[in-house]
């Protein structure tokens, strides 16, 4: 899920140490300008440090793979215990009862808000973006299927987790498809696009950085998906709903794994755990399909956002509750030991949150006093949506 995040940057200029090792790991990206949407270039970049990580950091997490085996890869589901798209469809092997299933499930759909299908749609599109994220996860070092198909605990995590994930995406297109409310040309483009410009996470590929992003990320994705799931109910498509809420429950069991990656680095490395937690704050956690475009407008993933904020599916307030909601789960406020860089990395990222709620009340307020402005969305037939 994405959201607008420029109201909460004052609190990035704040100065936080580092130690050496992380402050080489910093990244300093240089936007692209809106026509690199379309290449297959990307985004451009400028001073991009990357595998500086400590051969004795890499050595760790070879050491747990054990404890991954036993401890992160049972939240993953079999195959044959999995649901699958077509659980949630209609049945397409049974031609009359299938046309009468997609009616009726064209009749919920028209009860659903052009603004609704905005957020499912940008959600689908978050999702069918998968091979960028895979992507991403082999490239931290330590961690990576070195192979394609290595046998290791974290390689076979990564595949796994994948392999759950594409599901849905897979569903919610389908499901799109169906309902005829939408422009799937327009969508398809647009995941085309997405793809193609991959994701600037802005961190270097370590996985000290890369699990507190994931643990982040499913804690949002579960958050929208149960808002998705929750409006659909509201609009009486109890069908979608149950399929938004299938999706959140993946991403939950996801959120469990991650977190506990995470929370084990606390525990055997608590200062550069501490110091990654605080950088990756300190520049915000950058959403994973922001180079989103539909091949018309290049604003299109903040005005999404913008969608999303108003109808109440990922907001400032839950950005701040994931990462409190985090801080309490790794019991970052009770870390001890620490250096003196730690102490302050972790005082930093424990005042955060109020300061987050804080300026997102005032962004919040300032927005109530602005006359409303719509746009057209091009992936329901240009109509026009208030933002």
């Amino acid at each position: 899920m994405a959201l607008k995040l420029n109201t909460l940057s004052s609190f990035a200029s704040k100065k936080l140490p580092y130690s050496q090792s992380y402050r080489r790991s910093i990244i300093r990206i240089r936007s692209s300008p809106p026509v690199m949407m379309c290449s297959t270039l990307g985004a451009k970049t400028k001073d991009v440090v990357t595998h500086s990580m400590a051969p004795e950091k890499v050595e760790i997490f070879k050491s747990l793979e054990t404890w991954a085996e036993h401890n992160i890869l049972i939240h993953l589901k079999p195959v044959d215990k999995s649901w699958q798209p077509t659980d949630f469809l209609p049945e397409s092997e049974s031609s009359e009862g299938f046309y009468e299933q997609v009616k009726g499930l064209r009749e919920r759909c028209k009860q659903l808000p052009a603004e609704y299908f905005v957020v499912l749609v940008g959600d689908m599109i978050t999702e069918e973006a998968l091979p960028t994220y895979q992507t991403m996860l082999n490239t931290l070092d330590g961690v990576r299927d070195e192979t394609g198909a290595s046998l290791t605990s974290w390689a076979t995590w990564i595949r796994a987790w994948t392999a759950e994930e594409n599901r849905h995406g897979d569903l919610l297109n389908k499901y799109l498809y169906l309902s005829g409310c939408v422009d799937m040309k327009q969508i398809e483009r647009s995941i085309q696009y997405l793809i193609r410009s991959g994701m600037d996470p802005k961190f270097e590929n370590n996985p000290y950085n890369g699990f507190i992003y994931t643990s982040f990320q499913e804690r949002a994705t579960f958050i929208s998906h149960g808002n998705t799931a929750r409006l659909a109910k509201e609009h009486g498509d109890m069908k979608l709903a149950q399929i938004c809420g299938a999706i959140a429950s993946d991403e939950k069991r996801h959120e469990l794994a991650y977190t506990k990656i995470v929370e084990k680095l606390f525990e055997i490395d608590p200062d550069d755990a501490i110091l990654a937690l605080a950088g990756m704050m300190k520049k915000t956690i950058k959403m994973p399909a922001h180079l989103m475009y539909d091949g018309q407008n290049d604003k299109i993933f903040y005005h999404f956002s913008a969608v999303a904020q108003r109808l109440g599916v990922y907001t400032a307030k839950d950005y701040a509750d994931i990462l409190a909601f985090l801080i309490e789960r790794w019991e970052v406020e009770k870390l001890m030991g620490l250096t003196s860089e730690g102490r302050k990395a972790r005082d930093f990222v424990c005042g955060l949150p109020s300061r987050i709620r804080r300026l997102a009340d005032k962004a919040q307020a300032n927005m109530a006093k602005k006359a409303c402005s719509t746009v057209p969305f091009s992936w329901v037939f240009g109509k026009d949506i208030r933002v």
